[in-house]
């Protein structure tokens, strides 16, 4: 095992290559910038990895999910429900438009939304459910979709981590009214920052073209409220050229993610459901000792690694309750979870000897 001395493996390593450079470059030579034919191209082609659908491009994956949001009018008084064990982004979206949101369990199996519970917490005020794909892993899709059609609820997908992934064939981003996707730079893909919005409704999508545009289609001819949140040419350029690269980096991050269950002994490998597709955004193993100690250990032996997430958002303060306490939430599976998680790398860049590494390192510090 090498010690601290061994070259520092990062815990992600976002691409940013000649063919990036090069597609930044050819936009800004061209003086069309912002929203132009290279947003338009990209929609286009991203269509191709959700079924088909509408896609709209916009400037980071939080807008993408504030503007559905908006898009389908869920305002004060309406609640949508919501994993705990996400990105904050997730619940500030909802509450960005005035919104409540509902905290739910997951299942330890995923780590995704836990179907029961999301039927368990419907109530006269609830209007939609956003389903986080969390890691790569996609949500149990086929039961959120029976629940939301028999309450008529909006389903949101949160797909920000989930590029590519699928559930029994279908891609994630085609199941719900909306999918929304992130490009921050440490994404399986990225645009340096942007985000996608896919739907199968072409008036929503029409509606968050709108939306996204200060509320017009053509210049100066306003027909709703809307914001500034479109994406700009280099963005799309960018995100192009990543496009076309994901499916050998998914392909590659599965393989890491293969060779780290085959070898990883020390701590709990990342379980899959029956029928699912993760593309491995983050490989998230459980750490039932000193987790705490484990990361110190990996760190000295010159292994990325990071908790994702620490403090579930029912728990974060702008959600806790009027006292500071965290509210009414039973969510057992959660705080577990935010107390195991470890998530190790498994980017395409990592070479057979890191992969060695990186398991041996986690035997070592699973037993600590």
């Amino acid at each position: 095992m090498s010690g601290p001395s061994a070259e520092f493996i990062p815990p992600a390593r976002p691409v940013i290559g000649e063919a990036e450079i090069e597609a930044a470059v050819r936009v800004l030579r061209s003086g069309m910038v912002v929203q132009g034919p290279e947003v338009a191209a990209f929609e286009q082609e991203f269509a191709d990895l959700v079924a088909g659908r509408h896609c709209v491009a916009v400037n980071s994956g939080t807008s993408a999910l504030q503007l559905t949001l908006m898009a389908l009018g869920f305002g004060p008084g309406d609640q949508v429900i919501v994993p705990s064990f996400s990105f904050a982004a997730s619940a500030n979206a909802v509450r960005l438009v005035g919104a409540e949101p509902v905290f739910v369990d997951i299942e330890p199996g995923s780590f995704c939304v836990d179907p029961a519970a999301v039927e368990a917490a419907i109530g006269p005020r609830t209007v939609g459910i956003m389903p986080v794909h969390l890691y790569g892993h996609p949500a149990a899709m086929d039961r959120i979709m029976e629940i939301a059609e028999r309450h008529q609820l909006a389903v949101v997908e949160d797909a920000a981590q989930a590029h590519g992934a699928a559930l029994a064939g279908r891609p994630v981003g085609s199941f719900g009214t909306a999918g929304c996707f992130s490009f921050y730079p440490t994404k399986n893909m990225h645009s340096l920052e942007g985000g996608m919005i896919t739907t199968g409704d072409p008036q929503l999508a029409r509606t968050l073209r709108l939306l996204r545009n200060q509320g017009m289609e053509q210049r100066y001819a306003n027909e709703i409220v809307g914001a500034n949140m479109r994406m700009t040419d280099v963005a799309a350029a960018i995100g192009r050229v990543q496009l076309g690269q994901l499916a050998e980096w998914t392909e590659q991050r599965r393989a890491n993610a293969k060779f780290l269950d085959s070898r990883i002994t020390g701590m709990v490998v990342p379980p899959v459901a029956d029928d699912a597709r993760h593309v491995y955004h983050q490989y998230t193993v459980r750490v039932t000792g000193d987790r705490d100690a484990a990361q110190r250990r990996l760190t000295e032996l010159g292994i990325g690694n990071a908790v994702y997430y620490p403090t579930p958002i029912h728990r974060l303060t702008p959600y806790l309750s009027e006292d500071g306490t965290p509210g009414p939430w039973d969510l057992p599976e959660t705080e577990r979870a935010a107390a195991e998680v470890l998530s190790l790398p498994v980017h395409p860049s990592l070479s057979e000897g890191d992969l060695e590494r990186i398991a041996e390192g986690a035997n070592l510090a699973g037993g600590l």
